[in-house]
């Protein structure tokens, strides 16, 4: 059965203390009209901070007002086929809850606390989708550690990963800690008492910009979310979704997404870097950027598909439409650009443009024999029962709670 949360829930998730504490079960609501007064932010109010940001806050707090929205739009009204049905059975099931996002900030903080025994003047930043609210139930959780101060340390992440692999074995709620090298390096462990897994990275704060930018989509519609979560379970039943094994990243399915949703005859999403720059500047400083989705005012889309739709549409735009040896795809300009011949782009299968940094995120997809396998999963079923092992999915998720 089908349940929808009350606008005053739905407001939660919006606000900063909310992605900490964020709200995501049963369902998600409507996406409520937030009203700038005097000009200030629309979104998150910075009175506290996400997770890993507490104690970054020096400005006085700012007033928002939440109107009471009329005729709210929730997901509801974009279940309009079997197909979208199923998505939302599966979203609900499978998305964070509450205290999955807590048992990570808990072992975040524990941790933080015995990473600045070596390393005092280092802060944890939980970061990816477990921030941005496109992350399940199963999805690891990935920290950022960053250090100030000390210049050697902050140019050497490999050095400061190795120490904390020898320091991590004397920590008894961690096990199974593993380094692995990599363009971006990181630690691989679990928490003991629990199924969670963590990934942690030193000093790459690209990962800590691009969260609050994705999160700013996922929460721009409320079809988002659902339709994010549902792509990565495809990908995940079709092989296609391990870049470790030359196929997709999660970061590059939810950039493919996005890109789908913003180059509609009527986009669903706009591009927030092009519509609001100053909120997703790269050189902003790092203790300021979960303060940039604070200013961006509400974006309403005319596009009235449902979640089926959308799903159909996004498998058949990458069937039919989209030039994978000649286009670029670029969430950052809401558009494809021309793929060049700069090292960046050339000899590469799949191209798909990080949105802060201009890298290939898609680089992983090396070998002719995985594209082509990419490419045929792109093909439309008549619902998600052919797409996917929906039940099976279902079960697993559920398993976990």
């Amino acid at each position: 059965m089908l349940t929808f949360a009350s606008c005053r829930r739905h407001h939660n998730e919006y606000n900063a203390h909310a992605v900490k504490r964020q709200r995501l079960n049963p369902s998600p609501a409507s996406s409520p009209r937030w009203i700038p007064h005097n000009n200030l932010a629309v979104g998150e109010p910075p009175m506290s901070a996400p997770v890993g940001f507490e104690h970054f806050h020096s400005s006085p707090p700012i007033t928002e007002v939440l109107s009471e929205p009329q005729n709210l739009t929730s997901l509801q009204v974009f279940v309009k086929d079997k197909l979208s049905g199923q998505m939302v059975e599966l979203f609900e099931a499978c998305q964070q809850q509450t205290s999955d996002l807590d048992r990570k900030e808990a072992c975040r903080a524990r941790l933080q606390g015995d990473i600045q025994k070596q390393f005092p003047e280092s802060r944890l930043y939980l970061t990816g989708s477990s921030m941005s609210g496109l992350g399940c139930r199963s999805s690891d959780a990935d920290l950022c550690l960053v250090i100030k101060g000390n210049v050697r340390l902050r140019r050497r992440p490999m050095d400061v990963l190795r120490q904390l692999h020898k320091d991590f074995r004397s920590l008894s709620y961690l096990a199974r800690i593993q380094l692995i090298k990599a363009k971006v390096p990181i630690l691989k462990f679990k928490e003991r008492s629990s199924f969670l897994e963590f990934d942690l990275n030193v000093n790459n704060t690209v990962g800590i910009r691009n969260t609050f930018l994705l999160r700013t989509y996922a929460y721009a519609d409320i079809r988002v979310r659902p339709l994010v979560l549902v792509v990565k379970k495809w990908a995940g039943h079709h092989q296609i979704n391990d870049a470790s094994k030359g196929t997709l990243s999660s970061y590059t399915l939810v950039l493919m997404v996005l890109h789908y949703l913003q180059t509609l005859e009527q986009p669903v999403l706009p591009s927030f870097q092009n519509t609001h720059p100053e909120c997703f500047d790269l050189l902003m400083d790092i203790d300021e950027v979960p303060d940039g989705p604070k200013h961006v005012r509400l974006f309403t889309s005319t596009n009235q598909l449902s979640l089926g739709e959308l799903l159909l549409g996004f498998l058949r735009y990458y069937a039919t439409r989209f030039s994978w040896d000649k286009q670029v795809i670029s969430v950052r300009q809401a558009t494809t650009l021309p793929k060049t011949n700069s090292k960046e782009w050339r000899n590469k299968f799949i191209c798909v443009e990080e949105p802060f940094e201009g890298s290939n995120v898609a680089r992983a997809v090396h070998e002719k024999t995985k594209f082509d396998t990419i490419k045929k999963c792109f093909s439309e079923r008549k619902d998600l029962v052919s797409i996917l092992a929906l039940r099976a999915i279902i079960n697993e998720e559920l398993a976990t709670r």
